[in-house]
């Protein structure tokens, strides 16, 4: 039992893929069956989740072959509160795009292609290998690829070219460093390279290092860190909302995911290497913050907060460099509550956008206005979602953002904390611009809107808004998993124990 529940998060999505493709003929099928996938597949992610926390880590390996010869799926802390979060966004987002993702593009395999992301994404957060890690980059950006583009307007395949040329690069930096990592070491499972690349380090320092810079590219790119983010602002306003929101949540937080799930694994001797990752983020926050106040387009505001808010979770990972454990164990914990607070809070402020463009008949802010008064449960909904991203208590941001000030201000890293607040209070400008725009000025024309808003585009709004308020007046439940996921990935014993493998090597 405990090997199906690590297989399921990824098999529901691909048998949802498989069964939506094959009925494409029949109108009501494939949604019938994307809407019934993604509540399958957050039902299979609980029950995994739960397993993880109640009894411990779970792995298998594909065809019965021992650690570290065959595939190795983990579940541990991390991966429970990564598929949780990540099912759930699949559901929200499912459930809008019944309304939002126009019949043509339903046809043309919408809710297929969200399930094959959605097996990608899972996948990622789940293996114990390093081949299929990148594997799952690619399902990943085989699907996304297809939905930036599906519907084949201009705008639509200008930003899918620019989002598949920089994300092909990442993945050609990718399978190069594994490569040089199996050339070097004989092997590609992460519990078993926690073992042995310490030992090439040992011998070849300068190797490692290459290695460790190929990776920090590779993943930086998919996670959009400064210098390597154009290729987000640049594309993630052309999809559709839903696909936008999706992308929004996930993508870029499986970047940060491999970031914290390889790096101190298996190169966290590389000298500076943490001291690099808080230069970077600090370099994200500012500049994506900064591109959000210059913007007055809606999703490219979002866009860019997504890069910045990408340098906070990037800051927990940096201030690893504390020589500390405890305050090592803290940093990386507020990491991982960030990701998971942003993630619904993300793709909520695009689904919301959504609805603002059908009231408003558009995305420039200039032409906005009004929606206050048209849409008062949308507002409401706006400054939930917007308050928490700025980090005003006592939303799921403010805790974020608390437990990443106090763990910088533990590791004495002044700079990077001062850093922190100064995009905290860009980020608050930039949120009540919008508000100032869409909903508080009287609007400058007719509203667009001819009829009430769908209950499939609101009811996740309201789920979402729903989430982020409960982790905000109960942070302690994910504070304390998110603790729990920082030991384990501190402890590169305690991962192979989780992984299956032996203390002596895998042989």
């Amino acid at each position: 039992m405990t090997d199906l529940l690590v297989v399921l998060p990824v098999m529901v999505p691909l048998a949802s893929a498989a069964l939506g493709a094959a009925a494409w003929r029949a109108p009501r099928a494939p949604r019938v069956v994307g809407v019934a996938g993604a509540a399958a597949g957050l039902a299979a992610s609980l029950a995994l989740a739960h397993r993880v926390v109640t009894v411990g880590p779970a792995a298998t390996q594909a065809g019965g072959w021992p650690v570290p010869f065959g595939i190795t799926l983990v579940a541990d802390e991390l991966s429970a509160v990564m598929v949780v979060v990540a099912a759930l966004m699949g559901v929200a987002v499912a459930v809008y795009g019944l309304a939002e993702v126009d019949d043509a593009r339903q046809r043309a395999g919408f809710f297929p292609l969200v399930h094959v992301l959605l097996a990608g994404v899972q996948g990622a957060f789940l293996t114990g290998d390093l081949f299929n890690l990148y594997v799952c980059f690619e399902v990943m950006l085989m699907a996304s690829f297809v939905l930036l583009a599906l519907g084949g307007e201009r705008p639509q395949l200008e930003g899918a070219l620019t989002y598949v040329t920089l994300n092909l690069l990442a993945s050609a930096l990718f399978l190069a460093g594994v490569g040089l990592v199996y050339g070097a070491a004989h092997t590609l499972n992460l519990a078993d390279l926690s073992l042995r690349l310490p030992e090439v380090a040992a011998q070849s320092p300068a190797l490692v290092a290459g290695i460790a810079g190929l990776f920090l590219a590779a993943f930086g790119i998919k996670a959009g860190v400064f210098p390597l983010y154009a290729w987000l602002p640049a594309s993630y306003h052309t999809p559709p909302v839903a696909v936008a929101a999706l992308f929004a949540g996930l993508l870029t937080k499986v970047g940060v995911y491999a970031l914290i799930r390889v790096v101190p694994l298996l190169f966290g001797g590389v000298d500076g290497i943490y001291e690099l990752l808080l230069w970077t983020a600090v370099a994200t926050m500012l500049a994506g913050v900064v591109g959000a106040v210059a913007q007055f387009h809606l999703r490219r505001v979002l866009g860019f907060h997504i890069v910045s808010q990408i340098g906070y979770m990037v800051m927990g990972l940096g201030l690893l460099s504390s020589p500390h454990p405890a305050v090592r164990r803290m940093a990386l914990a507020a990491a991982v509550f960030y990701i998971a607070h942003h993630i619904v809070v993300k793709t909520n402020l695009y689904l919301i956008g959504g609805v603002v463009r059908r009231l408003g008949g558009g995305e420039e802010l200039k032409a906005l206005g009004g929606l206050a008064v048209v849409a008062p449960w949308l507002a409401i909904l706006f400054g939930v979602s917007a308050g928490s991203l700025a980090g005003i208590p006592p939303l799921s941001g403010f805790w974020a953002k608390l437990a990443i000030v106090r763990a910088g201000l533990e590791a004495a890293e002044w700079w990077a904390v001062a850093a922190a607040l100064v995009a905290g209070l860009l980020t608050l400008v930039s949120m009540v611009k919008i508000w100032n725009e869409a909903f508080w000025k009287p609007a400058p024309g007719q509203v667009a809107a001819t009829g009430p808003i769908p209950r499939a585009m609101a009811a996740p709004i309201v789920l979402l808004a729903g989430v982020t308020v409960a982790i905000g007046l109960l942070p302690q439940p994910l504070l304390a998993l998110a603790e729990r996921a920082a030991e384990r990935v501190l402890d590169p014993a305690a991962y192979r124990a989780a992984s299956g493998l032996l203390a002596g090597g895998g042989g």
